[in-house]
């Protein structure tokens, strides 16, 4: 099973906040931190790369917040998880294929590319657009407590 990281996992969860947001003006990281359960210190950290890597305009002081720094269909959960956190193959002979005798014939290398391949290919093929409507809903569904 893939094990998504922590960073990534945050990192989607406040771009997401961002993209049903989006157009609407700045959004402050205590209430991102607020709608989407996540630690606003480790979202104080994450924030500063989310704006350095271009996925996030961030201005501070009173008037400040967040922004998304483009659309939010330019965004794919590919090029996300990239960005956050290094691919790493599921074996290490995707890397280095001459440290193995058996690279060359290898019938479970095949299916782990393929598993691979499949997951990149849903991960390029998926928007903060598309995951922002999903959340919408899931929200017209939901009650909120506050």
């Amino acid at each position: 099973m893939m094990r998504i990281p922590m960073k990534v996992d945050y990192g989607v969860r406040a771009l997401l906040e961002l993209a049903m947001h989006y157009g609407q003006g700045r959004i402050q990281t205590s209430e991102i931190a607020y709608r989407q359960g996540i630690p606003e210190a480790y979202l104080n950290q994450l924030m500063p790369t989310l704006n350095k890597v271009g996925f996030v305009c961030s201005r501070r002081g009173p008037q400040g917040g967040h922004a998304l720094a483009m659309e939010p269909a330019d965004i794919s959960l590919g090029v996300l998880m990239s960005t956050l956190e290094k691919n790493t193959p599921p074996l290490d002979c995707f890397i280095h294929p001459n440290d193995c005798i058996l690279s060359d014939f290898c019938a479970q290398k095949e299916v782990w590319r393929l598993v691979e391949d499949t997951v990149q290919n849903v991960l390029n093929n998926i928007t903060l657009a598309d995951l922002s409507q999903r959340q919408s809903q899931f929200d017209s569904h939901r009650i909120y407590q506050i």
